[in-house]
């Protein structure tokens, strides 16, 4: 099993920044890649960024591309979610996830709110 703790998340005017972090524990010798989704009210959970643990690959959706980095740091098991230039429509639960090679992400947070204002 791998447990995943984020945090980070908060009010921040639009324009603003926030850093996320997630702290993986358990298993973590078998995470392939870690990621991050993001679930705003009345919308379905999408796709933010992810990040191979050991190469350190990385993958954006289209709509952060360029204002979002993900980033990671093995020896202490984190995976950071760098936001600049916010928008209200980022406005979401931000989850981290993890999953094992060759596996749908399986393994997810609790979830860190992210409110921008206008």
């Amino acid at each position: 099993q791998v447990q995943l703790v984020e945090s980070g998340g908060g009010l921040v005017q639009a324009g603003g920044s926030l850093r996320l972090s997630c702290v993986a524990s358990g298993r973590t010798f078998s995470i392939y890649k870690m990621g991050w989704f993001r679930q705003a009210p009345g919308k379905e959970r999408e796709f933010v960024a992810a990040i191979t643990w050991n190469a350190g690959t990385t993958i954006y959706a289209d709509s952060v591309k360029g204002r979002f980095t993900i980033s990671r740091d093995n020896a202490k098991n984190t995976v950071f979610l760098q936001m600049n230039s916010l928008k209200p429509e980022d406005t979401a639960l931000y989850y981290c996830a993890a999953n094992q090679r060759g596996q749908e992400f399986n393994y997810w947070g609790q979830g860190t709110q992210v409110t921008v204002s206008s």
